[in-house]
């Protein structure tokens, strides 16, 4: 286990980054901006968001296995691992946001701009709070429509940010997994991937820099615990020796 998570650990700090050099940063989320970017970072968080975020899933533990190259009955065993990571981690972020209650950057905004109490927003169901959204906002040009609509839908609470939770999860799974297997570019795109849902999640107003951060500590936890498992349960996750020897005779990757 310690390799495990010495080697996730490593991929957790640079996740870490960014958000923390956010918050020690002091920056603060106003609207406006590239609308170009924006909108570029809004598909990138799409991938997560549902119900995209079950094909992203779909997609990722098939090619997981792929690589992993796992007989029937162990892959399927994987499968169930890496679901049951994504399912329990979303349920342990789901509880947090209850107990912390925490608004989204965009409420405080509504809240400072347009006199919303927090309190009375979180105080309504959801599809009331996603009307008071679309009502507050229909003459205002510094919030492109795409965005109103992405606020409309995402009226919960802020600690942790789910999104983060899902594609640190997946990219750490990368290290834990992939890694001991040479899959180094499937990991990098992964690591990128998971850093870019991250940003959008700060310049869309839906996360402050500490819910990103929370975020990817509690999936690296969640991922030390399923590569512990995996490893356990289906054998060692470097190569067996005759496909080391496959690996050696071949460029790392293709």
């Amino acid at each position: 286990m310690y390799e495990i998570a010495k080697r996730t650990a490593g991929g957790a700090l640079l996740l870490l980054l960014m958000p923390l050099a956010v918050w020690v940063s002091g920056w603060h989320w106003q609207p406006g901006g590239n609308d170009r970017l924006l909108k570029a970072l809004y598909w990138v968080t799409e991938t997560v968001t549902s119900p995209w975020g079950i094909l992203t899933s779909a997609i990722l533990c098939g090619w997981f296995l792929w690589c992993l190259r796992f007989r029937l009955k162990p892959a399927i065993g994987l499968a169930m691992l890496l679901f049951a990571a994504l399912l329990i981690g979303q349920g342990v972020k789901s509880l947090i946001k209850d107990r912390v209650q925490e608004p989204r950057p965009f409420v405080v905004w509504l809240e400072q701009t347009h006199g919303v109490d927090g309190k009375y927003f979180y105080s309504l169901q959801r599809k009331e709070r996603s009307a008071l959204v679309r009502e507050q906002l229909q003459d205002q040009t510094l919030v492109p429509s795409w965005l109103r609509k992405h606020w409309q839908f995402e009226t919960g609470f802020a600690f942790p940010s789910g999104h983060t939770m899902f594609a640190a999860t997946w990219a750490l799974l990368g290290v834990g997994l992939l890694w001991p297997r040479r899959h180094y570019k499937t990991v990098a795109i992964l690591m990128v991937w998971a850093a870019g849902v991250m940003g959008s999640r700060l310049l869309l107003g839906m996360h402050w820099p500490r819910d990103l951060a929370m975020a990817t500590l509690i999936s690296w936890l969640l991922v030390v615990i399923t590569c512990w498992l995996a490893q356990r349960w289906f054998g060692p996750l470097t190569p067996p020796p005759q496909e080391q020897q496959e690996i050696a005779a071949r460029k790392p990757e293709k």
